[in-house]
Order: C-alpha cells, then sequence, then structure tokens
C-alpha cells in the first residue's frame, strides 16, 4: 500500500507559479476541476484530510464511485504509487502552501498571507517545494 502523507511539513508555491497571491481555482465549463475539489475541500474542512484521503476522494468524486465500492476502489488506488501534493495545481498554479501538521492532517494557505509567511519561517517544519509548471533549461 503506498501512501503521499506528509507530517509536519510544507509544501511551498511552486517557483514559476504565475500568479502573486493566492486565487481561487475556476471552474471549467462550468465543471469542478481536481484543482477546484481540492480548494473547496481543504478551505471548508482546514485539518481534517490527509493527503490520502484527499486525493482519494477527489478521484472518488470525479468517477462517481459508489459507497458500496469505496473501500475495493481505495485500496486499489493506492495498490501503486500516486503524484502526491507536490504535482498539486493548488501550490503549482494557484498560490497555496499545503501545510500537514504532526497528525498528516491538511490545510492552505495563500501566498501572501500572514500564515504561510510563519510556516515558511517555522524551522520545526520541513520545507517542500511544488513541482515546477515547467522544465528548467
Amino acid at each position: 500500500m503506498h501512501t503521499t502523507n506528509y507530517f509536519d511539513s510544507f509544501i511551498l508555491v511552486s517557483e514559476d507559479t504565475k500568479v502573486s497571491c493566492g486565487t481561487k481555482p475556476p471552474l471549467r465549463a462550468n465543471k469542478a476541476t481536481v484543482a477546484t475539489l481540492q480548494y473547496d475541500l481543504l478551505v471548508n474542512n482546514p485539518y481534517l484530510y490527509t493527503s490520502d484521503e484527499l486525493l482519494f476522494k477527489v478521484f472518488a468524486e470525479r468517477n462517481n464511485i459508489s459507497q458500496e465500492t469505496y473501500p475495493q476502489m481505495k485500496s486499489d488506488f493506492f495498490s501503486k504509487g500516486r503524484a502526491c501534493l507536490r504535482a498539486s495545481p493548488l501550490p503549482k498554479t494557484y498560490g497555496f502552501g499545503i501545510h500537514a501538521n504532526s497528525q498528516g492532517k491538511l490545510a492552505i494557505f495563500a501566498m501572501e498571507s500572514q500564515q504561510y509567511e510563519r510556516l515558511l519561517n517555522d524551522p520545526k517544519i520541513k520545507k517542500l517545494r511544488a513541482m515546477r509548471n515547467s522544465r528548467a533549461r
């Protein structure tokens, strides 16, 4: 069983993000995207979900997974490696850092916020940079 969970970590905004502040992800063709689903879950439920829970919840919603098949689908989902939240559009594109507390529960903070700055300067928290949007040349 693979995991994407982080503990006492802060995923920083990608160094090549095009935004200068946290920006709510838009719907695409009036449908929720991965970014909008992650954003809504984390803004409305700070420190409720671990990375694994968040990623599977978004997958389940986008794929209309029924509650009856949820346990088996979750097992199948994590039977192979998954992209972690460093690849999430929230820190890559929309200007949000993702904090995982000591229990692995997540919250997001806009890059211009005092909370982002506080986490950035906290020596007890491991810092990870979100993946770049483009390849370095």
